[in-house]
């Protein structure tokens, strides 16, 4: 089971951009949804953009350029929602990762916009979006600035891979289509990471052993959200194609990722960099007996080097 604060308020990145009103749009509608509070943040830098060469120019300070950008969002929501959402706005100064992390800790929910930048700036950001997941501890839903309210909101999908990986992302994914009365879509992609199948295997027992896998793993959760309209979907696709050949039919792509210093998915990488609907990234608290057992396969590996002596 996952460990963050399910009570915690739903966090938003502030950052004063007109398209940011979209993504704060998003968390609005979540709040609205789950009964949630609201909180809005905006790091800032010290740093200022003064220049020399412009020395009649006296812009504002960064500090207040962020009192800026939330005073205009909350105006945003007011106008537009009224006084149905309870809220709060910080403006911090740190590096944005600090703040944000820090600010959701207890938060049931951090969401943050994509920008537009391609190639390796766009893989940056999205590195930056897993460590954000990592360093929170709670799921990370990462929202395209393009994104509007659509019927497709009403579906959700959700990757999941036979590990333990794929609890959190599970368990978050039938929340939320229980709280939208939408139907989740389950992929499973790829082969499952506990065997590997030979290419001598017939196409029926490729289809019987992967869904031999997502009965197990969904039996705990559709108990538990009997309300929630199911569909299965098998495809010998690498994970993060299916997720992103998917992604164009549905409001939300929740994938799950490991927590820690350092986290390494190359799924949710690729999806958050390549997907048009938003994503949330859930983070994987490993239990003690995983920790276990990743220190025995660590002692296991250690004990087959053998340092050579002159």
């Amino acid at each position: 089971m996952s460990t963050w604060n399910r009570t915690g308020p739903i966090v938003v990145e502030v950052d004063g951009s007109g398209e940011n009103l979209r993504v704060v749009d998003y968390a609005v509608d979540e709040a609205l949804r789950s009964g949630a509070d609201l909180a809005l943040v905006a790091p800032y830098s010290v740093r200022g953009s003064y220049s020399p060469m412009l020395p009649a120019y006296s812009p504002k300070s960064t500090g207040e350029l962020a009192d800026d950008a939330v005073r205009r969002a909350v105006a945003h929501i007011r106008h537009r929602y009224g006084y149905g959402v309870e809220l709060v706005a910080v403006t911090s100064e740190g590096s944005r990762p600090k703040i944000l992390a820090h600010a959701a800790k207890d938060a049931r929910m951090l969401v943050v916009g994509r920008s537009r930048s391609r190639g390796p700036q766009r893989l940056m950001n999205t590195n930056g979006h897993l460590m954000l997941a990592a360093r929170s501890g709670c799921p990370v839903v990462v929202v395209p600035m393009s994104w509007k309210p659509s019927l497709s909101d009403r579906k959700i999908a959700v990757g999941i891979d036979g590990t333990p990986l794929s609890a959190e992302a599970l368990e978050f994914a039938f929340a939320a289509a229980a709280a939208r009365q939408a139907e989740l879509v389950v992929v499973h992609a790829g082969l499952p990471a506990e065997r590997a199948w030979t290419e001598q295997d017939p196409d029926d027992a490729w289809i019987s052993r992967a869904d031999q896998v997502l009965s197990e793993t969904l039996s705990p959760w559709t108990a538990r959200f009997p309300t929630v309209k199911v569909t299965r979907f098998l495809s010998s696709r690498q994970p993060a194609a299916a997720l992103i050949r998917e992604s164009a039919e549905v409001g939300l792509v929740v994938v799950g990722a490991h927590s820690g210093a350092l986290p390494i998915d190359p799924v949710a990488r690729r999806s958050v960099a390549a997907m048009t609907s938003p994503v949330a990234i859930v983070p994987h608290h490993p239990t003690e007996e995983e920790h276990a057992k990743v220190q025995e396969r660590r002692t296991a590996l250690s004990a087959e080097f053998v340092v050579p002596t002159y």
